[in-house]
């Protein structure tokens, strides 16, 4: 598809980078400097140099302009004369050099996609989506040939007059010599036939896709694979006077056009894919584009009765990888790759006498000059949409736009203004500007900046401050926000030739407070603690955790409200957690304690740079506690800019005394033994009560209540048919700390 939606457009510079992790409360340095960075901004009358400078370049003058949302085709006569096929509406209008224009022809079809010239003068256009090709002379429109294809995409004139028409969606090029005459001249097998040329010698070249194949077509069935791109479309093809051939090809992406009838499984063995998407492609006798058209504006009461619009494609982007290509077939077939991005398309190219290659891409209508060396220059940029075409012509390059279908004349001189706007900078929080600062010959540029806190620049930024021209009063006067950009216009009067290097702008971040994700209590016994990890880096999505672990028995799901830890013999209580912070900065910790019943926290250990600490177990009496860490991160700042971030962890309750356990006398009831059993704990509530009789197994027994939940229960014990003599009954209870409390009594 012609049109892309593309994510995160432009290289990110090593500066750019660098002030992106710069630790917070500390100067950092937005610097645009060089090819790559000053591409990822918009100009209008300047030219980026191969040396990545910024210069006044040659100006884009309109010849025509359409009123038609789209550009898709152009054909020129040898006197200049242009014919353009347009969408959404069809029409076919005739520019002459002299900058008269007149519409030619409406059809009743949404979309000319192809326009063409023979060799006598008369114009071809193709309509789609139900393709057919038209003669148009004398301002009257015949039928000219249906090849009963869905799309047709390109046409190209051989010297004797016979026309090729490539076709979608089942790949054919078709041979017509005249009047409803034609037939398949060559099946591809692939979805669709994009862009059809005739080289010096005469032989059809063709490209493909969905799996960008640029054929050399001999005959009837007879065809040579010059190269099988990894990009899936061929876009143009510009055969040079030595036999050498320049193509272009997109990628990068996956277009499905919604409500198109693509072929359901396209034949051709490896690469062949089902539900092929559908490329539409401008051609003319040198090459062919592929648009991506957008629904028809409402027409008119009483005009011509149209097929529905093609609707726009669903989009499945490939971040990172690469989306055009510029390739050099060479007359003995091997291939070599002159340029390529992951940024832009290139829509069409053209190759001038002196051996430099132009070409347009899609990003904002950009015309790009490579040279011999394979550097590219940014000669100029539109302030339309994206650029569709590109021809030669005696008054100069011409180009044709999408969004706004125009005609657009580049000047050979360069202009005596332009301007060049930055990408917005994303500090990462709320910054204090300092100074604006370049290098070049700027005699002659003025700068000026805005700032806000949306990602893009809306009606909620600042104006463009006041012009700023004097190294030595060049403090930013655009208000602190999270966002800005800079605009540098530049003005040739008087024999200027300013040229800007580099621009660099300082700043101050806010310092963002860390965060403290977890805190986690735990016992274990001695020389187990495990190393400290660091704070940094994980995030919990509670906003604490506690984990408690007991000997023989699974710790408690995180977030209740209060956990318990039982001192035993030589326990040790380990507090750890984990914390961050957004600017990266390097964080110390203070840990905290406070009992249930106490007001003041009570400081354990100062400025750590660990995230563990451990204490023994016995240094606390039985009772309820908070641990409390405050994280700063004061070794990264000033002192007063230093930020700090606290977690409270939830009730932790130390329990080391075990229940107190009672039994009463035992009782007979028939043939049965009942003992009565009371038990109560200090520190926590009973868990469970078990007994055994003469060493045996232990039987869980439940509170006479029904349900084993406070600190002081009874429990009722049932044993039946014991056998004569006497017997031990072992009778134990366990709090919720796992201390046991135990008793016996003698059954005789």
């Amino acid at each position: 598809m012609r049109r892309r939606e593309w994510k995160a457009r432009g290289a990110v510079s090593l500066t750019a980078l660098f002030a992106a992790v710069s630790l917070a409360a500390t100067t950092a340095t937005w610097e645009m400097n060089g090819y790559q960075d000053f591409l990822r901004g918009r100009l209008n009358g300047l030219s980026l140099t191969r040396d990545g400078r910024l210069v006044l370049g040659p100006k884009l003058d309109t010849v025509f302009n359409s009123e038609q949302p789209e550009i898709w085709s152009v054909a020129q006569t040898p006197d200049g004369t242009l014919y353009l096929g347009t969408g959404h509406r069809g029409r076919l209008y005739r520019v002459e050099p002299s900058g008269k224009s007149a519409l030619l022809w409406t059809a009743d079809q949404p979309e000319i996609f192809a326009v063409a010239v023979d060799p006598k003068g008369v114009v071809y256009a193709a309509t789609s989506p139900d393709g057919k090709v038209y003669r148009i002379e004398n301002g009257t429109a015949t039928e000219y040939f249906a090849p009963g294809a869905r799309y047709i995409w390109a046409l190209a004139f051989a010297r004797d007059g016979t026309l090729y028409v490539g076709t979608g969606d089942q790949g054919k090029v078709f041979r017509v010599t005249s009047a409803g005459r034609g037939e398949v001249y060559y099946e591809t097998g692939q979805a669709h036939i994009t862009c059809l040329v005739l080289d010096r010698e005469g032989r059809l070249l063709a490209g493909s896709e969905p799996n960008g194949i640029l054929y050399r077509i001999t005959g009837p069935n007879k065809a040579f694979v010059l190269y099988d791109a990894n990009l899936p479309e061929i876009r143009a093809i510009v055969p040079g006077a030595d036999g050498t051939i320049y193509a272009a090809a997109l990628g990068g992406s996956v277009a499905r056009r919604a409500g198109a009838t693509p072929a359901s499984v396209v034949p051709g063995g490896a690469g062949a894919v089902t539900a092929a998407p559908v490329s539409i492609t401008v051609t003319d006798m040198q090459g062919g584009l592929n648009p991506n058209p957008k629904p028809e504006a409402a027409k008119p009461a009483g005009s011509t009765p149209q097929a529905p619009p093609i609707v726009p494609p669903a989009v499945v982007d490939y971040s990172g990888v690469e989306r055009s290509a510029l390739y050099k077939i060479n007359p003995d077939n091997t291939v070599e790759t002159l340029w390529s991005s992951k940024e832009e398309n290139i829509y069409d190219l053209a190759v001038s006498s002196g051996g430099s290659i132009v070409f347009v891409t899609d990003a904002q209508g950009r015309i790009y000059r490579l040279d011999r060396d394979r550097r590219a220059t940014l000669v100029a940029q539109g302030s339309e949409g994206e650029a569709t075409r590109l021809l030669e012509s005696s008054k100069g390059l011409l180009t044709a736009t999408g969004n706004v279908g125009k005609i657009l004349r580049l000047n050979g001189g360069a202009g005596a203004t332009g301007w060049f706007e930055s990408p917005v900078h994303d500090s990462g929080t709320v910054a204090r500007w300092g100074r604006l600062s370049w290098r070049g010959d700027v005699k002659g540029v003025v700068f000026k900046t805005r700032a806000g806190n949306s990602a893009r620049p809306d009606a909620t930024w600042s104006d463009w401050s006041p012009p700023i021209t004097d190294p030595e009063h060049s403090v930013v006067a655009s208000p602190n926000a999270r966002y800005i950009q800079w605009r540098a216009e530049f003005s040739g009067a008087s024999g200027n030739t300013p040229a800007l290097d580099s621009v660099t702008i300082a700043y101050l971040p806010q310092n963002t407070p860390p965060n403290v994700r977890s805190v986690s209590v735990t016992t274990q016994a001695p020389g187990t603690a495990k190393p400290s990890t660091p704070a940094a880096g994980t995030a919990a999505s509670a906003s604490y955790s506690i984990t408690v672990t007991e000997s023989g028995e699974g710790a408690p799901a995180a977030g209740t409200p209060s956990q318990t830890l039982s001192r035993g013999a030589g326990q040790q209580i380990q507090i750890s957690w984990q914390a961050d912070d957004p600017d990266g900065d390097r964080l110390m910790y203070s840990l905290y304690f406070r009992g249930e019943d106490e007001r003041e926290w009570k400081l354990l250990r100062a400025n750590m740079n660990e995230n563990t600490y451990l204490l023994d177990a016995d240094v606390f009496a039985d009772g309820r506690y908070f641990f409390r860490v405050v994280a700063s991160d004061r070794p990264a700042n000033p002192a007063n800019l230093a930020r700090e971030a606290e977690l409270v962890s939830a009730p932790v309750l130390i329990d080391n005394t075990p229940p107190v356990v009672t039994a009463g006398p035992p009782r007979r009831s028939g043939t049965a033994i009942e003992i009565d059993v009371d038990a109560e704990d200090r520190g926590s509530v009973l868990r469970r009560c078990e007994f055994s009789v003469d060493a045996g197994p232990w039987s869980p027994v439940e509170a006479a209540d029904g349900v084993t939940d406070s600190a002081r229960e009874r429990f009722n014990i049932r044993i039946d048919h014991l056998p004569p003599g006497e017997h031990l009954i072992a009778i134990r209870v366990y709090d919720i700390a796992n201390n046991a409390g135990l008793t016996k009594v003698v059954v005789r």
